[in-house]
């Protein structure tokens, strides 16, 4: 008796290119895309070419220097980063009282430097000290004069509070200041 082949069912590959272009389709649609996030920052506008230079008194400066071995070097000082708050703090309510640190506020400016060789990590721990530093005085300044915390104030107390104490820190081109890795 001899056995019959039976013919072996094909399947049918029709529809795979509609199954895989869905799932592309899904896979596009339900994938995010992680952007990289930069600090912000607002750049002053470009000088005018014939702008002169406004004069400023030193002590109204705050000298933070970053070497290519991480270091900070803060009014000619070498400090840790975890100290860089409560200097600057310091530095920006001094009102004059000593006479190396800022005698306004308003006037008070803090000048960064860095190293082409600092790493971004530091960079970065610094920027977010200095501006914690801004955010702590402008609340405690909030607390005094509205009697709720910065962040809860309305616009125009904000707006106040930020002419009170105005950021300012001014960022210089990197350098080779100093220090081997």
């Amino acid at each position: 008796m001899a056995r019959k082949q039976r013919p072996i069912p094909e399947i049918n590959a029709g529809s795979m290119a509609d199954i895989a272009f869905l799932l592309l389709i899904f896979f596009l649609v339900t994938t995010t895309m992680d952007t990289d996030m930069g600090l912000r920052a607002v750049l002053p506008p470009m000088p005018l070419p014939n702008q002169e230079v406004p004069e400023f008194n030193k002590r109204n400066v705050f000298e933070i220097r970053i070497n290519s071995n991480n270091q900070l070097l803060v009014e000619g000082e070498y400090i840790q980063i975890r100290e860089l708050k409560a200097k600057t703090i310091k530095f920006i309510t001094n009102y004059g009282r000593e006479a190396n640190l800022s005698d306004d506020p308003k006037k008070a400016v803090i000048s960064l430097k860095n190293d082409r060789g600092t790493e971004y990590d530091i960079y970065v721990q610094v920027q977010d000290k200095l501006r914690k530093a801004y955010r702590e005085v402008r609340d405690k300044a909030a607390q005094q004069k509205y009697g709720k915390d910065f962040e809860s104030l309305s616009d125009a107390e904000k707006e106040i509070i930020k002419k009170e104490f105005p950021q300012k820190i001014s960022e210089a081109e990197p350098e080779d200041i100093g220090g081997t890795k």
